[in-house]
């Protein structure tokens, strides 16, 4: 019998395969928010093995983003030691409240397609989506403990951002 696999504590790293992969993911969660009436914003978890999917959540409205909603119910789901192993893949940059958000629920790991601030050209400057220039960088660096982030990632990018560009200008 083999020993069990001890994860890092943030989980296994993710490859570039799974990043592409699970932001894809993140972006068809964001085109369903649309079918719903919502803003395309996407995100879901993934647990420590970098495989599995624990959940999915699409943007509501302005105060219920996709990341935090989506870490609120992880956080009422997960103990916050399995979720320090985790990672939140989302399709743009975590605003401010989205990020602060995951590092209370507690997230170890964030992944993210595009930042805001290329978010704000895809919208420009759209009355239903006030971008805030606050990085998740500055947010997470100001934190007790240091969740991992990975992103933009610029092979994804120029498909996210043609599906906002698409949904913004229909607006």
């Amino acid at each position: 019998m083999s020993e069990p696999t001890t994860l890092p504590a943030q989980g296994l790293p993710p490859t570039p395969e799974q990043i592409r992969r699970h932001l894809r993911r993140a972006q068809q969660v964001a085109e369903r928010a649309v079918t719903l009436g919502h803003h395309p914003f996407g995100a879901i978890l993934v647990g420590p093995d970098q495989e599995t999917v624990l959940l999915e959540q699409c943007n509501i409205d302005t105060v219920n983003h996709a990341e935090s909603t989506l870490a609120r119910v992880a956080a009422t789901n997960f103990p916050a030691d399995y979720l320090w192993g985790c990672t939140l893949y989302t399709t743009v940059e975590p605003c401010c409240m989205c990020a602060g958000t995951a590092y209370w629920a507690n997230i170890g790991r964030v992944v993210f397609g595009m930042t805001e601030h290329a978010l704000l050209q895809c919208t420009g400057s759209h009355a239903e989506n006030p971008t805030m220039s606050v990085p998740s960088r500055y947010v997470f660096d100001h934190c007790q403990k240091a969740v991992d982030l990975i992103g933009p990632v610029p092979e994804m990018e120029p498909e996210i951002a043609e599906a906002q560009r698409r949904f913004w200008a229909g607006r």
